[in-house]
């Protein structure tokens, strides 16, 4: 088994003595203050998009805020199990007559085989997107924030591009979304981090608030070992329903990854609560 390769869960890349992991938290009074006089929902827009599948289109100009909980009960080549954390916001507005999409994913890590627990590295991105008459795609940039520190971290800042689209035809959802993220700086004793991670999007409406379809899925390639790092299937099952006046989409996860080569879970099983501001 290789020793300081990556993981990837969510995304999100971080580094704990060769696992590479990502966690969600959630605070929706706080988010709302932060987007007091700067943020704005295009509600045209998702009336075109049913909310479920808006919840599963990483484009979609949709303030929503995540916590997931994921557990595995084995991580390749040791008998040692995870549990991981996740909060994620995003946070839509206007600039320049652009619709732009902000994401935060901050990571926490609960049970760890390397025996630290706490805080791990933290990603954000910024996407501008467009709309079509099929669907919507999106341009930014993705960044790696060094918030893991020596012992739950990569200690690399990393930059790149980030791509995608979502398509819909009528109940159906399907497209990719693409982020690249390279060091740029960093502790010169620890290995970059320089990563390509593609998502799958497939999801479908049953009606009645349910919908099924992929797990993030994050098939990542690890440019440093030329060599692909993750290899996830795995799908999903949701319901929408009401917390209060606002929506809330719960779901339940699971994927099995195919790169058994590395120290990275074998078996993820999660619990996801999406709260959604339209």
């Amino acid at each position: 088994m290789h020793q300081g390769r990556i993981m990837i869960q969510g995304g999100e890349p971080c580094e704990q003595k060769g696992l590479r992991v990502t966690v969600r938290s959630i605070n929706r009074v706080l988010g709302a203050t932060l987007l007091i006089g700067s943020l704005a929902v295009s509600s045209g827009v998702l009336a075109e998009q049913e909310l479920g599948q808006a919840a599963s289109d990483p484009t979609a100009p949709l303030m929503n805020f995540q916590l997931q909980n994921s557990w595995s009960p084995e991580i390749h080549g040791t008998n040692d199990s995870q549990n991981i954390v996740q909060f994620r916001t995003a946070l839509p507005y206007q600039l320049a007559g652009h619709q732009h999409i902000f994401r935060l994913t901050v990571p926490t890590l609960t049970e760890n085989p390397g025996g630290s627990t706490g805080l791990s590295d933290s990603t954000v991105f910024d996407l501008t997107t467009f709309e079509h008459s099929w669907g919507r795609s999106g341009f930014g940039v993705v960044a790696l924030l060094p918030t893991g520190g020596e012992h739950r971290g990569a200690e690399q800042w990393g930059l790149g591009p980030a791509v995608g689209f979502a398509a819909t035809r009528g109940s159906f959802l399907y497209g990719a979304f693409n982020q690249n993220i390279f060091s740029v700086a960093g502790e010169d004793d620890r290995e970059d981090v320089n990563l390509s991670i593609l998502q799958p999007i497939i999801n479908l409406g049953l009606g009645q608030g349910w919908s099924v379809g992929t797990s993030e899925m994050n098939i990542t390639y690890d440019w440093e070992h030329s060599d692909w790092s993750s290899l996830p299937v795995g799908g999903r099952l949701s319901k929408l329903v009401k917390l209060g006046d606002s929506p809330l989409q719960i779901s339940g996860l699971y994927e099995h990854n195919f790169a058994d080569d590395y120290a990275v879970p074998e078996d993820q099983f999660s619990l996801q609560f999406k709260l959604l501001v339209p």
